[in-house]
């Protein structure tokens, strides 16, 4: 019996305009995604009256996306939606590549004995929604119109007007601000008049959801040309319940219409099965069809229209950066919107939040970009590095790197206005980098208690203390009581480390963790008596020697500055090898240059530079070169592929 998830629909919702006489609703989302309800409860957790409109009658039907970052598991727990979600994922840690039959490479993603969560949780989109559903509508601050499409937008410097078709009319609502997340085909970013701009990548992708009581392992496996569907590649995640999510490349010279059908899509996928040896029988629930995209708005904000997730980017889905972006942007633009309609910042930290945004945006294609070169290779160079690469990975591992997914991680904001400068040399997390959470223990009257770092700094700011003393903690805690005054309704807590031998006493508004071995400060790179400002948002602020100058933190956030000295904070945003890096760039320059070279003359152009690499070496790596060359040649080229999924 099928477990695939049905959501389950609403009743339209009736509903009156906004009169000539009544005041503008404070804000409205438009689009019940996982980005405009995560705006919305950001914004209702901050004191805010939301209004979501909803086209549909009910949450997304499908898994979409399905692969959740540690980062986005802890935005849902500050937005109040993160227990219900954890309590359905299916945690994975790491995957598998095949070329043909042959493993090519497996990969762990960063994980630790401090970390709370694991790398990445598989869920379907649908789900997450339907927790989301739930959430907003159980809250007192938010109301829900289903059914509910803009039709018209009207703008002014004060406010924004939307016509909205409903099954009961036409209804107009008036708004103070607007938040357009409603995806990737946004209907208010076709009404405002603006377009995304960037680049569609080639290749074409069907992707299917199967009820399937298999025993493979919960883990990223893809198979590049595999002997089940030649020519294409095959990716497949387990879900929960005994739901896998398959995704498989269509040849250019596919009739995607033709190749979308049911049948066509069951045998493709029985084909595939089949070769695993598959004799469980199974299910297809649901299929799509996707491209790869690199496209943005050049500026997210528009007047008192503020676009979020889809309808401001789309990114290339390896690497799973689509949702997970989306949630950062959400809580971002949650906790600046708040400030503005508060009163507590200037609207110049909306433009804040544009740019720091569009920048993320920026980093998660340039990630997966590389990503999207391996999996869906648009030219002729990159088709023909990316197939060297697979052959050479299944006798030479050190070149299975360059197949790595790229997985999501959360993204920086090292050169956002908001971010401060640091001291030259300054190393650990920098302004701008997230401060991920940490297993910590909490002094308490009773001993000390295991907590997380993310759950005592709150969903607010948190000034947090590394190797404090007693006045230290004390000008911290003053500091913190100040800010939250200053930036009400936004919480903002105190939280220190006291230095080896200080006697810091925890109190109601001072947070006091154990760290006897060091290893927290450690892991910060914190020098005694440094104090970190965490935003809202997870990323931090600012790092401080001299404590004074966290009075300065409430006029900075207010104009959306930051101070002018120092140097801005960066440091290498990679964990690769030397060699590594090395293999990256012969990867994309090889690539670029084969592009260059005239169709006639590829062959003589390899022959070239193989005679000028080679008469660089010596006669003994030379010679090993052409043997390793050839005896992958002749491997890929000879015979049947084995079956070696077994292993799989």
């Amino acid at each position: 019996m099928s477990t695939y998830f049905q959501p389950q629909k609403y009743p339209a919702t009736e509903f009156a305009s906004t009169g000539a006489t009544d005041e503008a609703l404070p804000v409205v989302v438009v689009g019940a995604g996982p980005v405009g309800m995560g705006v919305a409860l950001g914004l209702a957790q901050r004191g805010i009256p939301v209004t979501v409109l909803e086209a549909a009658d009910q949450v997304s039907f499908g898994s979409r996306a399905i692969c959740i970052s540690r980062h986005s598991l802890e935005v849902a727990a500050r937005l109040g939606f993160g227990p219900e979600l954890e309590k359905i994922v299916l945690p994975w840690v790491g995957g598998r590549s095949f070329y043909r039959d042959e493993q090519v490479l497996h990969f762990e993603m960063a994980h630790g004995d401090h970390d709370v969560r694991g790398p990445m949780v598989n869920v379907s989109q649908s789900e997450i929604e339907q927790i989301m559903t739930d959430t907003l509508l159980a809250h007192p601050l938010i109301t829900f119109h289903w059914s509910s499409s803009v039709a018209g937008v009207l703008r002014s410097d004060e406010d924004v007007t939307l016509d909205v078709d409903t099954a009961f009319g036409a209804r107009r609502l008036r708004a103070r601000w607007v938040v357009a997340a409603d995806g990737g085909r946004s209907r208010m970013r076709e009404l405002a008049g603006i377009r995304l701009q960037g680049n569609s990548y080639q290749g074409n992708y069907v992707i299917a959801d199967i009820h399937w009581e298999s025993t493979l392992p919960a883990e990223r496996m893809v198979w590049f040309d595999p002997p089940s569907n030649p020519g294409s590649t095959i990716i497949m995640h387990q879900q929960p319940r005994d739901i896998w999510r398959i995704d498989y490349q269509l040849d250019s010279a596919d009739d995607a219409e033709l190749e979308t059908q049911e049948d066509r899509i069951r045998d493709r996928i029985t084909r595939h099965l089949d070769w695993l040896e598959n004799d469980v029988p199974w299910t297809l629930e649901w299929h799509g069809f996707y491209r790869a995209h690199a496209l943005a708005l050049d500026d997210f904000t528009h007047g008192r229209i503020l676009f979020a997730g889809d309808a401001a980017h789309l990114v290339p889905i390896f690497g799973v950066r689509g949702l997970n972006s989306g949630m950062e942007d959400a809580e971002t633009l949650a906790w600046t919107l708040a400030a503005v309609v508060h009163g507590t910042a200037d609207k110049s930290l909306l433009r804040a939040y544009s740019a720091e945004r569009r920048a993320a945006w920026q980093q998660n294609v340039d990630n997966a970009g590389k990503s999207t070169l391996i999996m869906s290779p648009g030219s002729h160079g990159y088709r023909t590095t990316r197939d060297a690469v697979l052959a050479l990975a299944t006798t030479r591992p050190e070149f299975g790197h360059l197949i790595n997914p790229r997985q999501s991680s959360a993204t920086h904001a090292h050169l956002s206005p908001l971010t401060w400068p640091v001291a030259e040399g300054t190393t650990g997390v920098l302004p701008g980098d997230p401060m991920e959470d940490r297993r910590v223990r909490v002094v308490t009257a009773d001993g000390s208690v295991e907590s997380s770092l993310n759950r005592v700094r709150g969903t607010g700011f948190a000034l947090f203390g590394v190797g404090v003393d007693a006045a230290g903690a004390r000008m911290i805690a003053a500091h913190a009581s100040a800010l939250a005054m200053a930036l009400s309704p936004e919480s903002v807590r105190a939280v220190v480390v006291p230095a080896p031998g200080a006697a810091v006493a925890a109190a109601a508004d001072l947070t006091v963790l154990d760290d006897p071995d060091g290893a927290l400060a450690q892991a910060l790179g914190a020098s005694a008596g440094e104090c970190f400002v965490i935003r809202p948002d997870g990323l931090v602020l600012c790092r401080v020697r001299d404590l004074s100058l966290l009075g300065d933190v409430r006029d900075h956030l207010k104009t959306a500055t930051a101070p002018a000295l120092g140097v801005v904070p960066t440091h290498t945003e990679t964990t690769a090898t030397p060699d590594e890096l090395l293999r990256e760039n012969v990867w994309m320059g090889l690539s670029e240059a084969l592009d260059q070279a005239g169709e006639s003359d590829r062959e003589g152009f390899l022959t070239r530079l193989a005679l000028l690499l080679g008469s660089q070496s010596g006669r003994r790596e030379f010679e090993e070169a052409l043997a390793a060359a050839s005896h992958v040649s002749g491997k890929v080229s000879s015979g049947t592929p084995r079956h070696s999924h077994a292993d799989a």
